[in-house]
């Protein structure tokens, strides 16, 4: 029966469909219809909300995190500083070595003064000679019995925000707690850095539900100040519903029925139980729909008096529309691209009309670029070939000359020649990761570590005859580059930079981070060159012959690369004048660090 139902509809015209449809809709009970459109609103009104809901949750989320990150960064350079350590650990016979002290180190007072999104900044810390300044705080027995304090103590390091009680104003913050390690004096101390409260309430102020942040069960900031102190056990909220981490719930509260939506700040961090929880009522959410339903049962029968004059006038116009759109797909199926369908209108049909127009200038446009994105290709294999035949061709075995290496530096170090052995033992990391960079992409950092064991391997060749500098932004050791793109720059720079010159030569690295890109830089203050010179320099970069001749070929490779790369614009910008030096840069543009190198 469903077959022979399907074969029948499937036969029959669309006119014939549409005056069925109308027919089976005049026949349905209105109450039917009012039911189903009731149910759909309500669906659609729940749905909207929830969307709203999370959408606004997402936003207080990456607020909350960026507020939150704040004191991470600041507690993970505390762990680090060992001035905070020497000052923590020291042994003070007298009131004035301790202020002094104290004077000596402001950096919580700078960055409380910084940072707007922390409050302020204890370190407990057990050393009885110190003094409390609220801020380096000698631990008593009360604190110690802390639940937070134990944990900080058997935590190894880790982090964790809690609802803390402060030292000084007795007011609760949201604070981060960390146990701060000082390795050389071995012992510890516990970081609390407390976030800035009015912050988090401002961040949440602005939801038009209830919003709120929750620490463990605690409720640490929320658009209701009411709500901050209290627990989830104060609001009544179901106890199976309580504990988790996120989800959206549908439960009770007192006589209200509410949806509660929750999103976990630290998913993958089991120890941080930091939470958002929103809660709206679901009966003011349905309460408009239910407006509309009394509305739309009462326009019905009047649309359907109209609809059934539109449907035979419609049927018709549809038909014919949709019958030259099959006869130019047709054609199309056939191979001619080169048509154009002409149907008027602004509905779906002259839209569909307009995109299958689109889509075959769209077929056309991609049948170009897929042919010069192949030809590229084989031009950029080609290239690259001809690059590794000549790496190939200067190798050597690396372990033959690693052990021979390694010979060479256990001699130097019983012999007690230190220089020699660390130079050799540069020079063999030097070349291990030469060998191994391939033409692939690597950290900022590791070209950085090549980078220096050159230089410090040629300092230990001219000694005061050259001094170097690296001035490297720590946003960029993150980032990736092709390998082997920055190295001959400066391997260039310090035997051109030397030639001809008997004073001291001073090469300077620069990586900076920008919005741009990667921005690199490697200028000498050598011999320089003459304007004739420079040009001669800058034209055999970009002459695809000069690559036989051995003057300059580690600045031709690495220009090569980066046009293949990234196009003619992000290749080498030389910059010289005789005796004032000679500055090499490029720019590696934003989100292409990855890209496959040639």
């Amino acid at each position: 029966m469903r077959n022979f139902f399907r074969h029948f509809t499937n036969h029959m015209k669309i006119r014939n469909k549409l005056i069925i449809s109308f027919i089976a809709v005049v026949l349905v009970p209105t109450l039917i219809v009012g039911v189903y459109l009731t149910v759909e609103l309500r669906k659609m009104a729940l749905r909207g909300a929830a969307e709203q809901i999370e959408t606004n949750m997402d936003r207080v989320k990456k607020r909350t995190m960026d507020l939150l990150n704040v004191s991470y960064d600041i507690s993970y350079r505390l762990s680090n500083d060992t001035r905070l350590g020497q000052l923590a650990n020291g042994a003070y016979d007298s009131t004035y070595s301790v202020v002094d002290a104290y004077r000596e180190y402001p950096d919580f007072k700078e960055y409380v003064n910084l940072y707007r999104e922390i409050t302020s900044m204890r370190l407990y810390v057990e050393n009885p000679t110190l003094l409390d300044n609220w801020e380096i705080i000698p631990t008593d027995e009360q604190t110690k019995k802390t639940d937070w304090y134990q944990w900080a103590k058997k935590s190894d390091g880790l982090i964790r925000w809690s609802y803390v009680t402060d030292a000084r104003d007795g007011l609760r913050y949201l604070s981060l707690i960390r146990r701060i390690d000082f390795y050389k004096h071995s012992t510890n101390g516990v970081l609390v850095i407390n976030a800035n409260s009015a912050m988090l309430n401002g961040i949440l102020s602005q939801e038009s539900f209830d919003t709120m942040l929750v620490a463990d069960r605690d409720i640490v900031a929320a658009n209701h100040p009411e709500l901050v102190g209290k627990t989830l056990e104060d609001l009544a909220i179901d106890p199976d519903i309580v504990d988790r981490r996120s989800g959206a719930f549908m439960t009770k509260l007192g006589d209200r029925r509410v949806r509660i939506q929750i999103a976990d700040l630290y998913p993958d961090n089991p120890l941080i139980n930091l939470r958002i929880l929103s809660i709206f009522s679901v009966d003011d959410i349905v309460r408009e729909p239910n407006r509309i339903i009394r509305s739309a049962v009462a326009a019905i029968g009047l649309g359907l008096v109209v609809a059934l004059v539109l449907i035979l006038i419609l049927s018709k116009l549809i038909g014919d529309r949709l019958l030259r759109l099959s006869k130019h797909i047709s054609r199309v199926a056939t191979g001619k691209l080169d048509l154009r369908l002409s149907i008027d209108g602004k509905d779906e049909i002259g839209q569909l009309s307009r995109q299958f127009n689109a889509m075959l200038g769209s077929i056309r446009a991609l049948m170009g670029e897929v042919n010069e994105s192949n030809r590229q290709k084989r031009e950029l294999e080609t290239r690259q070939n001809e690059i590794k035949l000549r790496m190939l061709a200067s190798q050597i075995n690396p372990h033959f000359l690693f052990n021979t290496l390694e010979s060479i530096r256990m001699k130097a170090v019983v012999r007690k020649e230190t220089d020699i052995a660390r130079t050799v033992k540069l020079l063999g990391k030097m070349m291990r990761k030469n060998l191994e960079a391939g033409s692939g992409v690597i950290p900022v950092s590791a070209e950085i570590d090549m980078i220096g064991c050159y230089l410090d391997i040629q300092k230990f060749r001219y000694e005061d005859r050259l001094q170097y500098k690296l001035n490297i932004d720590p946003e960029a050791l993150s980032e990736r580059i092709p390998s082997l793109v920055i190295q001959p720059i400066v391997e260039n720079a310090v035997i051109h930079g030397m030639e001809n010159k008997e004073e001291a030569v001073t090469v300077e690295v620069t990586l900076q981070s920008r919005v741009d890109g990667l921005f690199v830089e490697v200028r000498d203050d050598g011999a320089g060159m003459s304007a004739a010179r420079l040009a001669e320099v800058t034209a055999s970069l970009r002459d695809p012959g000069g690559a036989e001749s051995s003057d300059h070929i580690g600045l031709r490779n690495v220009n090569a690369r980066l046009e293949l790369s990234y196009g003619p614009e992000h290749g080498l910008a030389i910059e010289s004048a005789p005796d004032e030096g000679t500055c090499v840069r490029f720019v590696i543009p934003r989100g292409k660090g990855d890209q496959a190198d040639v």
